[in-house]
C-alpha cells in the first residue's frame, strides 16, 4: 500500500497493492494495522454498497462526526471531497478523483468533510467504510453545484440528481 498527495488536509489517497495474474486479481482493502501507518485510525462501524447509472450524482454529504474509505468496486467514478471543517487550512476548498475497478484507489474521507461523486461509466459500484451510524438528523447537505464552490463536474449532460440532493442549500448558507 502506499498513500498519493492530496490538498486537503486529512484526506488520504491510498493506493492498495494489487495481485494479478491470469486468474484475475487480489487485494485487501482494509487492514486496520497498515492504515494506521498512514494515520488512519478510525473505527469503522458500518459498510454500505451504492449501485448508479451513468450520469448519476451522488452528493454533496457529510457528517461532523463520521469519517469514510470509499472506493469504486466496478466502474469509473468522479469523486470529490469538499472540506467543510470552519477550523481547517483548507475549509471551503475542494479536491476531485478519479476512481475506478482498475485504479484500485480508495480515498479516505476525514469526519466534517462533504463527499460526493459522478458515475462516469454505464454502472458504478461504489463501497462506503464508516466510522458512525448513518444518522439522518446529522447528515449535511450542501448543493453539487453551488457557484462558490465551483467544482468542476466532467458532465456531458445534466446529471441524474435525486430530489433530496437538488434541495440541498448553498454552502455559505450551511457554513456561513
Amino acid at each position: 500500500m502506499r498513500e498519493g498527495g492530496t490538498r486537503i488536509t486529512g484526506v488520504l489517497l491510498l493506493i492498495p497493492k494489487v495481485f494479478q495474474d491470469e486468474r484475475g486479481f487480489f487485494k485487501e482493502t482494509f487492514v486496520k494495522s497498515r492504515y494506521a501507518d498512514f494515520g488512519i485510525r478510525a473505527n469503522f462501524i458500518q459498510d454500505n454498497i451504492s449501485f448508479s447509472r451513468k450520469s448519476v450524482l451522488r452528493g454533496l454529504h457529510g457528517d461532523p462526526e463520521m469519517s469514510k474509505l470509499v472506493q469504486v468496486l466496478r466502474g469509473e467514478a468522479f469523486d470529490v471531497v469538499v472540506d467543510a471543517r470552519p477550523e481547517s487550512a483548507t475549509f471551503g476548498q475542494w479536491e476531485s478523483f478519479t476512481l475506478t475497478e482498475s485504479n484500485h484507489h480508495q480515498i479516505y474521507v476525514p469526519e466534517g468533510c462533504l463527499h460526493g461523486y459522478l458515475a462516469l461509466s454505464e454502472d458504478v459500484v461504489f463501497s462506503y467504510k464508516q466510522t458512525a451510524e448513518y444518522e439522518a438528523n446529522r447528515e449535511v447537505g450542501v448543493l453539487w453545484c453551488d457557484e462558490d464552490l465551483a467544482i468542476a463536474w466532467p458532465l456531458a449532460a445534466e446529471p441524474i440528481v435525486s430530489a433530496k440532493d437538488r434541495g440541498n442549500a448553498r454552502f455559505r448558507d450551511v457554513f456561513g
